[in-house]
């Protein structure tokens, strides 16, 4: 759980996130929108891998990265345990 909140200490790491939500982008996509080097933008993703908040897809040339959406979610619930927090029941678990 630490590699994920060290991911998200991070604004650019947390936009990063946010981009991919709206769809998978490929590396430059993603670089063009900060104003950092590729090298720099290279350590955000490789935080992010580490984290397996992201995975990538390399064709060629071209690296492609998706958002896991379930580590993020699974991520969060944890953290929000620790303070005492239950996650709402389902509607089967009320019947």
């Amino acid at each position: 759980m630490n590699a994920v909140f060290k991911a998200l200490s991070d604004p650019t790491r947390r936009k990063v996130l946010e981009l991919l939500r709206e769809r998978p982008m490929t590396a430059g996509e993603l670089s063009a929108q900060f104003p950092v080097s590729r090298p720099t933008m290279s350590a955000h993703f490789n935080v992010l891998r580490e984290a397996d908040l992201i995975d990538s897809e390399r064709r060629g040339t071209t690296v492609t990265y998706r958002l896991k959406l379930t580590v993020l979610e699974d991520a969060l619930l944890g953290f929000a345990q620790v303070f005492g927090f239950k996650p709402p029941s389902s509607k089967e678990d009320q019947t």
